[in-house]
């Protein structure tokens, strides 16, 4: 059963969603409404959501917006844009961001039916070149490994230091000629749990080569809709990626990179636990300008999977969210044990101060700790018992209350103080957590 999230500015728009999304027998548990990007992300940051539905001009927060937030907050929510406008500047966006589909109004009730139909089938689909490794290569495909004169260049690249760093890498037109161009590079290392998703049933050996190269499939196609970059074997049965921009692709301003490629880890995570029923740990470094500083971005990526040792439950490490006081050396517990705790005790401090601002984010949290936010979210969790933005709303909820009690105060003044852009959204959250509405509790 899937849970759908439809966001409209316009109440009469969602209710006719929501109303055919029920009476067309596809397999959805739960359907839920918002009235603008805020109140939807409170739902994505607090609901198990599969589909996003929304709107793509809505006021305060755009579609595009709320598809980009989301997207940071659970990369795996599928979308599906509607608009007013035959834009293509739009749809170019919402289809870069992973837009499923892009519906003009006023919708046709069965185009949107199968568009939302189409969408969930694939679901629970492995991407297409996995499906075919899976089911046994069957028809015209057939499984090619890496072939080492593509895996061994690329691993030497990122294994051998440079005497002279300060200068252009000496085999620098060779990469050039089979397209690794940068100048701007980053490195992301996949190790794969090939004993089995618990520890406990490893695979056949005779079935590790197809596992590997079956992650490497999903690795390669999520890759493929997102950036530039090479995925080839490590030598210990690892998967490593080399990403690159152009001075042009990184000079954009509008996109965070290492958001990109934590978010391109969470979901090489999510799909192969998903359709492989493996896990994997993922590594992701900084990004340098130059080739002489690839093998340093591959050393960073390993770093960052040190931390598993500290998290054993977390899988997606990105090297800038750790303080190396010493990079020759690894951290050893106490002092992993003491930087989460500064950083969750800065989060917490924070957003004591800040809990009534309008609009605020995890990411602006996680960006003035140095952390990103999964990361934070992560920590957070594990060190306080609350998710990050469950203690937000706690403390809303909390203020709002003492307010509705002991001033008079009106229901939109309320809602303005503790941060909530409209007095609906406030109730909503409001009757939800305390089981009564704001009005009901003043009587």
């Amino acid at each position: 059963m899937y849970n759908i999230l439809v966001v409209d500015d316009e109440p009469l728009i969602c209710k006719g969603l929501a109303g055919l999304l029920n009476a067309s027998g596809l397999g959805i548990g739960k359907i839920m409404t918002a009235a603008s990007g805020e109140e939807a992300l409170d739902y994505i940051r607090m609901e198990d959501i599969d589909l996003l539905i929304t709107d793509i001009q809505m006021g305060e927060m755009s579609g595009i917006e709320l598809m980009h937030q989301a997207k940071i907050v659970k990369p795996w929510v599928q979308t599906i844009i509607i608009s007013a406008h035959e834009t293509f500047q739009y749809a170019q966006m919402a289809i870069r961001l992973g837009a499923r589909d892009y519906l003009i109004k006023p919708l046709n009730s069965e185009q949107f039916l199968d568009s939302v139909r189409s969408v969930l089938l694939k679901m629970d689909k492995p991407l297409p070149r996995t499906e075919e490794v899976l089911s046994g290569g069957q028809g015209d495909f057939r499984m090619e490994e890496p072939q080492p004169e593509v895996n061994e260049p690329l691993n030497r690249l990122l294994a051998e230091s440079v005497e002279h760093p300060d200068e252009p890498y000496p085999e620098q037109p060779y990469y050039e000629s089979i397209g690794i161009t940068g100048p701007y590079f980053a490195v992301i290392k996949v190790k794969l749990a090939l004993n089995g998703a618990d520890g406990e049933r490893p695979f056949p050996v005779r079935d590790i080569p197809l596992m590997q190269y079956a992650s490497l499939n999903i690795i390669q196609e999520l890759l493929d809709r997102e950036l530039d970059a090479r995925v080839f074997y490590a030598p210990d049965r690892s998967i490593n990626i080399l990403a690159q921009w152009s001075e042009e692709a990184y000079a954009e301003q509008h996109a965070n990179r290492i958001s990109q490629l934590e978010m391109i880890g969470r979901s090489m995570h999510h799909h192969i636990g998903k359709y492989l029923k493996m896990d994997c740990t993922v590594g992701i470094s900084q990004i340098l300008k130059g080739l002489q500083f690839v093998h340093v971005l591959s050393r960073q990526a390993d770093k960052a999977m040190l931390w598993a040792r500290e998290h054993g439950d977390y899988h997606v490490f990105y090297y800038g969210d750790f303080s190396w006081h010493n990079y020759a050396r690894d951290p050893n517990p106490d002092e992993l044990s003491t930087q989460s705790n500064r950083i969750v005790d800065q989060a917490k401090a924070y957003i004591e101060e800040n809990y009534c601002q309008k609009g605020l984010t995890i990411q602006e949290v996680a960006r003035r700790n140095h952390v990103s936010p999964n990361y934070l979210s992560y920590l957070f969790k594990k060190m306080t018992g609350f998710n990050l933005w469950e203690y937000v709303v706690k403390l809303r909820m909390e203020e709002s209350r003492s307010l509705l009690l002991h001033t008079d105060l009106r229901r939109y003044e309320i809602a303005e103080r503790v941060g909530y852009e409209s007095p609906e959204h406030f109730s909503k959250i409001f009757k939800k957590y305390y089981g009564v509405s704001p009005s009901d509790l003043k009587k």
